[in-house]
C-alpha cells in the first residue's frame, strides 16, 4: 500500500499525516507518540479514531505538527488520522461523522483592535 497522507488543523495547530500499513506505531516530528503527548487524556483524543475503526495495530503513522498548544495540536491530529482512515476506507465515515471527528473546528483567537485593551474589551469610558 502507497503512503496516505491528510491535514488536520485545529486553532493555529496544523497536523500533517502519513499513514502505510505498518504495525501501529504513531511517530510525531521525529519523537515517539507517548513522549510527545505524555498527557493520557491527549493520547485518548489522537487514538480514538483508530479504535472506532479497529485500526490500532494496522498501521504506522509519521506526522509533522506545527503551531498551536498541545490540545490544539492533538485535535488537529485526530482530524488529520479521521481524513487519512476515510481515504483508506470509505466505509468508516459514518461512524467517524457520528461521533464528530471530520469536523474541523473552526474557532480561532479573534485578533486585538486597535484604540481597545484587548480583542472585545475596551479602555474605561472617563465622561470628564
Amino acid at each position: 500500500m502507497e503512503i496516505i497522507n491528510a491535514v488536520g488543523r485545529r486553532k493555529t495547530a496544523v497536523a500533517r499525516a502519513f499513514v502505510q500499513t505498518g504495525n501501529g506505531k504513531i511517530t510525531i516530528n521525529k519523537r515517539d507518540f507517548e513522549n510527545y503527548f505524555p498527557v493520557e487524556s491527549l493520547q485518548q483524543i489522537v487514538r480514538k479514531p483508530l479504535e472506532l475503526t479497529d485500526n490500532v495495530d494496522k498501521f504506522d503513522i509519521h506526522v509533522n505538527i506545527d503551531g498551536g498548544g498541545i490540545t490544539g495540536q492533538a485535535e488537529a491530529l485526530r482530524l488529520a488520522i479521521s481524513r487519512a482512515i476515510i481515504k483508506i476506507d470509505p466505509e468508516h465515515r459514518a461512524i467517524l461523522k457520528s461521533n464528530g471527528f471530520l469536523m474541523r473546528d473552526p474557532r480561532m483567537v479573534e485578533r486585538k483592535k486597535p484604540g481597545q485593551k484587548k480583542a472585545r474589551k475596551k479602555f474605561q469610558f472617563s465622561k470628564r
